[in-house]
């Protein structure tokens, strides 16, 4: 039985779009007559995929978000805790999903699965939607019988990753909020009001002082520059990012964000634990050490991070130690280094990278959370001294006149 995606015409001429199990196409369309409906289209999830050449060939399929994957991971969790085959876990994992791409994901890797596939095997026909590290985790389960617990613990992993990222933007909106109505007071300063003031004592023949005009010259910039200075800026951006697909110029950037400070020591620690993170849920869920860790380097973003833990990995391979295998990139920290090689010594590393991981992550979350609060005063501060510096502009040539008078 496979999974097909139609769209069909009600008695009152509506569209109504949906995914029906079926053996055949021919018998989905059965179905909807049925029910009193023309079929317009008929396509098993598999064929409209590769159907599509332009998404097929620039994309690896449909994604989901992280909150979608993360109530998939927990419902199965839960339904194959209870006892359900794993076909049925998915099938009613799909009919409580109101979204149409997610119901038809679902029953089209229940379809492998009905075909003999691994649960793994399947989640391989949306890589995008089901990345490396939770496949990895999903085959070690079944491998060791234990695929309810393993799936629990890749439900709190993504929920945790949800929480966090959620907790990230709710503090981060009042600083975007904060600087987007700093930026239009000033412009709007800038190209309203100063012109008009200082147009007066221009017409009176007076000699403006330096700061004003100063901000004249960039009142009359915005003005009439405005749109080319904000279309340069956008053509800019996408010079850079277009710039960072080159994998030579991308590496030199990320060799750059290690070196400059302020920066540096946030990079090292956003990689590191989000590495000792899938580190920590792969390894405890069966997957082998040095297969772990090199599907954990793949989540590392920053390149030449990347390459010290790949280089760890062939270490740990030829019969190395985790701890100095790690402590030889340079990029971790000596509190994570020193708490793995307590987890060696006692055997007890699965426990020890989990209690890692929680304390990296802990320790993170606590430095994004005091970069935003410090942001908003800064930006107050800043928008006060700008604020403060055009209305000196606009005073000063009006004590000059007021002197003058005396």
């Amino acid at each position: 039985m496979a999974a097909f995606e139609f769209q069909a015409l009600d008695s009152k001429g509506k569209t109504h779009k949906g995914v029906l199990e079926a053996d055949s196409a021919r018998q989905v369309r059965q179905q909807l007559r049925d029910k009193g409906w023309m079929p317009l289209s008929v396509d098993a999830t598999s064929e409209k995929k590769s159907k599509d050449g332009f998404w097929s060939r620039f994309s690896l399929g449909p994604s989901l978000s992280t909150a979608d994957l993360a109530l998939i991971t927990r419902q199965l969790a839960t339904l194959i805790a209870a006892g359900l085959p794993i076909d049925e876990a998915l099938k009613a994992v799909s009919e409580q999903s109101e979204k149409q791409i997610v119901k038809s994901m679902v029953l089209s890797i229940r379809a492998k699965v009905l075909e003999g596939h691994t649960l793994a095997d399947a989640l391989k026909e949306f890589p995008r939607a089901f990345p490396h590290l939770y496949r990895a985790t999903v085959s070690a389960g079944e491998h060791a019988g234990h695929l309810d617990g393993v799936l629990n613990k890749l439900a709190d992993y993504t929920e945790s990753q949800q929480a966090a990222q959620t907790k990230i933007k709710l503090a981060a909106m009042y600083p975007i909020i904060l600087c987007v109505v700093a930026v239009g007071i000033v412009v709007g300063l800038l190209t309203y009001v100063v012109p008009d003031i200082v147009e007066v004592f221009v017409r009176n023949g007076q000699e403006l002082p330096g700061l004003t005009q100063l901000m004249l010259d960039i009142s009359y910039l915005i003005t009439n520059f405005g749109l080319i200075i904000a279309i340069a800026m956008v053509l800019t951006g996408g010079a850079f990012m277009f710039a960072l697909r080159k994998p030579k110029f991308k590496y030199r950037y990320h060799q750059f964000l290690l070196t400059t400070p302020g920066i540096k020591n946030f990079t090292k620690s956003a990689n590191t634990a989000r590495y000792i993170s899938t580190l920590a849920i792969l390894t405890s869920s069966g997957v082998p050490l040095v297969e772990a860790m090199r599907i954990a380097s793949q989540v590392v973003e920053n390149l030449p991070i990347q390459e010290g833990v790949k280089e760890a990995t062939v270490q740990v391979s030829e019969g190395g130690n985790l701890s100095r295998a790690l402590t030889a990139t340079g990029f971790f920290s000596p509190m994570m280094l020193h708490m793995i090689a307590s987890g060696e010594s006692s055997g007890e590393l699965d426990d020890m990278l989990e209690r890692t991981s929680a304390q990296q992550q802990a320790s993170l979350e606590a430095t994004i959370e005091a970069l935003v609060k410090m942001f908003e005063p800064l930006m107050l501060l800043t928008m006060g001294a700008i604020v403060a510096t055009i209305v000196t502009a606009i005073m000063l040539p009006i004590l000059e006149l007021q002197n003058m008078v005396q």
